[in-house]
């Protein structure tokens, strides 16, 4: 049975992704051999024919989904086989079902109800009724057939009431029938609207959903949450409405076979049915449905604009302050190192009159000078205009050759109250914590963020109204991708990198550092091999992460997997290199040989693939490298506006930091972003800002317009006709 399953998940997966028959069943067999996505994706890429780790993970997700479906139907099979009412058309129809809520619908007839019209109906003995009825015979006549089912003991007194039981029992069969539902549920989203009105009298940010429709099959995402959020806090009345007449009729040109007395009571029980039980549950059914694919494109773009913001460039070599702004207990400041350690700490007050003001630019100068500080990141909090302002200000006049930046602080309170900041900053209050991470940020926004619950970053939209679990999980996805991504160096590697390293898990984190602690450096990755319970298989998966710059052999340095060392030391063998004695320049003319001598005849000779042949290729042309230096760097800024010196037709640059549904906010240099509405991002047509544009992207836009009032600015990108 298992194997059967699998190679249906494997068609299912193959026509779903696109993909050959061969490469999703080798997909589906890696998984099961408890291979990593991070690990797949890179180093099976033969296997697999180079997927990359998104799609991979889509594909995995998608296995489970399917997994769990095989184990609700056979759980499906077994209650209705324990009631004795199994047939081989139940079978197959559980068995063809695509959906949970297929499976659902199959098994509803059977499954135990609460107390209901119908159930006291049939302890009442009025079924037989109910069914003679359904049959719809010309020449029965209902209400003198319904005299047999006159019984005091039972509570049936006359023929209307023995006949109201029994079209209760009928529109029950009917409100259960799995076809009925299928068909109204693709009725429904075809032809339905969602329809709002105002719950009370009373201004709110709802208040464009007081009189608002939209068809379901087009409403938009972040429409369905708006309206979810409205609802919930009690300024909406929401409703799927459907012409009846569509509805209804899906009801009756099913069951209603003729206009004889009975073909009249089996109208009445679906009329009655549809309104009074399968609209109603549809009506749920289509909210929650709308729901789920909208938190599902809301965790899409939360996934990436948590990548882009995790792949931020590192902005090396550099002392750094990080000023974590505040108005009553002021701006905290804290120095760090090149390499992140933190060299002194202080408090200034900016906004607190000229005196306090004079006596923060003698801290902050003194600061700068002491540790010859050449970049300063700015918290994007409360008070973070006037800290910009002030900073951008103390430069000028002192004519210190420094820049700074505007980073997100999202998150930063969160991780300065955490368990894992006392630890790492013990002799620090939180509140100085939060400068040392703003620094951070700057310096290495991957390493500093994988510190904080991916949730507590924020980059999207309706972030509390998403399940949590499934937020959750997705966002930790996107954590391992990115840190696999880039790689970690082993000696430096704090645990909450190396916990996301492919392979190992937080207890083999904390054995790793024990051992660093206890030995010293690692001096190659084979050493890793000495870590308790790190075993062949956490080896396997973890080793082509994990980097040793200090190592004798330069490969440990790379992404190339220690398993391809032999078929890296043939490689440059061909080239006419050697690891033993590495050019001046490095492996820099290894491509251009190799493809002089034939990628395919090398790959060939050596015994491995293409693909990992080129990925070797890369590595050694460039050991160390980090993936994140190919990307836009991070805009320092050595400019200052106010939202009051804003005019319209105004050009602008500034840095993409939220990306949703419906545009863009970037940041322009005033303490308010900008939004880009979706219709000002291109002349062509956008389907989703997220296609054409990233968190962290550096782009020119137009102003639209300032409500100083409102704090809302506008914004374009498309460039003003001359």
């Amino acid at each position: 049975m298992e194997n059967k399953n699998t190679n249906n998940h494997a068609s299912v997966l193959a026509a779903e992704f696109g993909l050959q028959l061969w490469q999703a069943e080798k997909l589906i067999e890696l998984i099961d051999e408890g291979n990593t996505i991070p690990f797949i994706a890179r180093y099976r890429k033969e296997a697999h024919g180079s997927l990359d780790d998104q799609t991979i993970r889509k594909i995995f997700e998608r296995l489970e989904y399917l997994r769990n479906l095989d184990t609700k139907k056979q759980e499906v099979i077994s209650l209705i086989e324990a009631q004795g009412a199994l047939t081989d058309e139940i079978i197959k129809s559980v068995e063809k079902a695509a959906t949970m809520s297929e499976v659902e619908d199959i098994y509803r007839p059977f499954k135990p109800k609460r107390k209901t019209r119908a159930s006291v109906a049939k302890e009442k003995g009025l079924e037989p009724l109910a069914l003679k009825i359904l049959e719809q015979d010309n020449e029965l006549i209902p209400y003198n057939f319904a005299k047999a089912f006159i019984n005091e003991e039972k509570d049936v007194k006359t023929e209307e009431e023995a006949l109201k039981g029994a079209s209760d029992i009928i529109a029950e069969i009917v409100a259960d029938d799995a076809n009925i539902r299928k068909r109204l549920r693709v009725v429904t989203f075809a032809n339905a609207f969602i329809k709002t009105k105002a719950a009370k009298e009373e201004d709110s940010v709802y208040s464009m959903y007081y009189d608002f429709s939209q068809p379901v099959s087009k409403i938009q995402g972040h429409r369905v949450l708006a309206v979810n959020r409205g609802e919930k806090e009690d300024f909406l009345k929401v409703s799927v409405e459907l012409d009846e007449k569509k509805g209804t009729n899906i009801l009756l040109s099913t069951y209603v076979k003729n206009d004889s007395p009975s073909g009249e009571i089996v109208k009445d029980a679906c009329l009655d049915a549809y309104s009074r039980l399968v609209f109603p549950a549809i009506e749920r059914e289509i909210r929650n449905e709308l729901t789920d694919r909208s938190c599902e494109s809301a965790i899409k773009v939360f996934k990436t604009n948590l990548r882009e913001l995790l792949m931020q460039p590192p902005v090396k070599g550099r002392v750094t302050i990080g000023l974590d702004p505040g108005y009553r207990t002021g701006c905290k400041v804290a120095v760090v190192d090149a390499t992140g350690k933190v060299l002194d700490t202080s408090v200034i007050y900016v906004t607190h009159g000229e005196h306090q003001k004079k006596n923060a630019e003698i801290t902050l100068k003194n600061l700068i000078k002491k540790h010859g500080v050449t970049l300063i990141a700015i918290g994007n909090g409360t008070a973070s205009k006037e800290t910009e302002i002030f900073t951008d200000e103390l430069l000028r006049k002192e004519n210190i050759n420094a820049e700074y930046a505007v980073v997100s602080e999202a998150g930063a309170s969160v991780y300065s109250a955490s368990k894992l900041a006392a630890e790492e900053y013990p002799e620090y209050d939180l509140t100085l914590r939060s400068a040392v991470s703003i620094a951070h940020r700057l310096q290495d926004a991957l390493s500093e963020l994988v510190k904080i619950d991916p949730k507590a970053i924020g980059v999207g939209q309706y972030q509390h109204d998403m399940p949590q679990k499934e937020l959750g999980t997705a966002l930790e996805g996107v954590v391992e991708d990115c840190v696999n991504t880039v790689g970690v160096d082993l000696n430096t590697a704090s645990p909450s990198l190396l916990k996301n390293v492919a392979g190992v898990t937080p207890v083999i984190a904390k054995n790793i550092l024990a051992y660093r602690e206890e030995n010293g450096e690692f001096k190659s990755r084979s050493e890793l091999k000495k870590v308790p319970k790190l075993g062949p298989k956490a080896f396997e998966q973890c080793a082509g992460f994990l980097r040793i710059p200090e190592s004798d052999n330069i490969l440990d340095n790379t992404a190339v997997h220690p398993e391809s060392y032999s078929a890296a030391s043939k490689l440059l063998t061909i080239a006419g290199y050697s690891l033993k004695k590495i050019p001046e320049g490095g492996f820099k003319e290894l491509r251009e040989k190799i493809e002089a001598y034939g990628i395919e005849k090398a790959a060939n000779e050596i015994g491995i693939g293409v693909p990992t042949l080129n990925d070797i290729i890369v590595e050694l042309m460039r050991p160390g490298r980090d993936p994140r230096e190919e990307i836009e760097k991070v805009m320092l800024r050595s400019d200052i506006k106010d939202m009051k010196d804003l005019k319209p037709g105004m050009e602008l640059m500034g840095t993409v930091r939220n990306v949703i549904d419906f545009g863009a906010f970037v940041d322009i240099g005033v303490h308010q972003d900008g939004l880009v509405h979706i219709t000002e991002i291109s002349d062509k047509f956008v389907k989703h800002p997220g296609d054409v544009l990233k968190v962290g992207e550096i782009v020119k836009v137009w102003v639209l317009k300032v409500d100083e009032n409102k704090k809302r600015i506008s914004l374009t990108m498309k460039a003003p006709k001359q």
